[in-house]
């Protein structure tokens, strides 16, 4: 990972840790966790340079993760999430030209136990981000 992605990364982590609701925002899947959590993840970069400076396409995923009987929680925090995502972002070192939301998806992980264990639910928000290397 590029230092732009790591930064962005870092950026969208601090973010979404003021985001009400969650127990903990990660930089990969925590092996503990209490639910409701969010995992920040850059994944695929590639280069969006020009003549004059380096740049940076980075995709970035958001995953929630959640229990309950239904996911009206995960869905809350998916839009708080992506509202606090959208507003103006700062990327230490780079100028973050665009955040483009991809898609969103929310769907049950396995089934629920007999005997009222609740389902797990993850919530998924895909970015593509374009980045330009500040002087």
């Amino acid at each position: 990972m590029s230092g732009a992605a790591a930064r962005l990364q870092a950026a969208i982590s601090a973010r979404l840790a003021g985001v009400a609701g969650f127990s903990g925002v990660y930089d990969g899947p925590p092996l503990q966790a209490a639910f409701p959590y969010a995992v920040v993840e850059a994944g695929p970069e590639s280069d969006w340079g020009h003549k004059s400076g380096p740049g940076v396409e980075a995709r970035l995923g958001v995953t929630i993760r959640d229990a309950g009987e239904r996911p009206l929680r995960l869905h809350a925090l998916i839009d708080s999430a992506r509202a606090a995502l959208e507003a103006d972002l700062d990327v230490e070192g780079w100028q973050l030209v665009a955040l483009r939301w991809e898609r969103t998806r929310c769907i049950r992980e396995g089934r629920p136990a007999p005997g009222g264990v609740e389902a797990q639910w993850v919530g998924a928000i895909d970015y593509r981000a374009r980045l330009l290397r500040e002087d």
